[in-house]
């Protein structure tokens, strides 16, 4: 199956891995560090995601932060500069 077909199922944040899970079975863990935005939200932030892009992404509505399973699979990093922007005082 290739990525174009890849559907999220579940997200899990820990305290070092962000980790999502496909509806094809596959398992993606990846350095939380990758993604500054989501390492500096708070738990409540980070547990309120959704799936968007008829599956094939993750919207976090409190932190208007996305990620397509493209990328994630691609191993993308949070593009630089994003999360400055997001940075609390």
């Amino acid at each position: 199956m290739n990525s174009t077909n890849a559907k999220v199922k579940s997200v899990s944040i820990g305290k070092s891995l962000l980790t999502v899970g496909l509806a094809d079975g596959r398992i993606l863990s990846l350095p939380l560090a990758w993604y500054p935005s989501l390492q500096r939200a708070r738990p409540a932030e980070r547990a309120a995601w959704k799936p968007c892009a008829a599956g094939q992404g993750i919207h976090w509505p409190a932190l208007d932060y996305d990620l397509s399973v493209d990328g994630l699979l691609r191993g993308a990093h949070e593009a630089p500069g994003l999360a400055q922007h997001a940075a609390r005082p």
